[in-house]
């Protein structure tokens, strides 16, 4: 069995309302982060750096020409016919307002874009943009707004320099999904301090809040970071694939039908800066444990609610 067999997820969800495949399309802002510009703090989250992570380059080149760049690309690569424009690094709802309403105009002027995933954080989400994305959404394409939150512990969010507290997710997902935008929230499993029943709190917290999607990541240790020091320092230790696995099949077990999974797994784009958990780079390895997980201790979800989802 498959991932969607125990839960919905992203490709199938988009493949039934587009008939075709769709891709994200990675597309750089080029903004930052109240946490650290000194809005809110300076150096960012401790386990933060974008360039392990974000697979283009960080071009100062419009949206249009990143588009028109990669996507033929990625078409080649996937085989996809249809692109959702992702604005990724960083905090894509933070900046000049009327900047970043004509960056996601230009995104969907391109033909094979069928629709905008917004990465941000849950503490930077002006109503005025909001607006915007529904004025989007009404137009016919899938608009996810995605949310950093990582854990629902503030203890935890202060210890990782997130700059933000669960109660600005809350305002920011009520005020989201009042209008109608769908919420894809981002956790993290292996965070400082964190056990999987600190994991199983935050995923129920968020669910409490409301939630349409979720991306699950484990905590990765790259250098240029706080949290490398840390690793060095032995203040912390990379979680296990063992652990991670565990914590993942029980969350998906308890993940209902309507919210879609868009991941359960990442890794570093640029292995180079890599320091920990080196099991993450065997993405095949992972995802057999954890369906032979979910095999053994959650129950299929039947052939109509599968795709059931808002």
């Amino acid at each position: 069995m498959s991932l969607d067999h125990y839960v919905n997820t992203l490709g199938p969800y988009l493949k039934q309302r587009f008939g075709e495949r769709v891709q994200k399309v990675s597309v750089f802002a080029d903004v930052t982060c109240p946490n650290r510009d000194g809005s809110k703090g300076i150096g960012g989250c401790t386990f933060c750096n974008n360039k392990s992570f974000f697979p283009n380059d960080f071009s100062p080149a419009s949206v249009a020409t990143q588009l028109a760049e990669n996507i033929p690309r990625l078409k080649a690569k996937t085989g996809a016919g249809k692109f959702l424009a992702y604005f990724q690094a960083y905090s894509n709802t933070y900046g000049d307002l009327e900047r970043l309403k004509q960056m996601y105009l230009d995104a969907i002027q391109h033909d094979a874009v069928v629709g905008l995933c917004i990465g941000t954080r849950p503490d930077c989400i002006p109503d005025v943009l909001l607006a915007v994305l529904v004025d989007i959404q009404q137009q016919g394409y899938e608009v996810w707004l995605e949310l950093g939150l990582q854990s629902a512990h503030d203890e935890t969010l202060a210890l990782i320099n997130r700059g933000h507290t669960m109660a600005d997710y809350r305002d920011a997902v009520t005020r989201a999904r009042q209008l109608g935008l769908k919420v894809c929230t981002h956790l993290i499993v292996g965070l400082p301090g964190e056990s999987k029943i600190h994991v199983l709190d935050s995923w129920q917290q968020v669910l409490d809040a409301g939630v349409d999607g979720v991306k699950w990541h484990p905590l990765h240790v790259v250098k240029g970071t706080q949290l490398a020091r840390q690793l060095t320092q032995g203040d912390y230790i990379c979680i296990g694939q063992g652990e991670y696995v565990d914590t993942l099949a029980e969350v998906l077990r308890r993940t209902p039908d309507h919210v879609i999974v868009h991941r359960v797994m990442s890794a570093v784009s640029r292995k180079a800066l890599l320091l920990g958990p080196h099991w993450t780079e065997n993405r095949g390895e992972v995802m057999k444990a954890l369906l032979q997980q979910l095999a053994a201790t959650a129950k299929p979800h039947p052939v109509s609610e599968r795709l059931d989802a808002r």
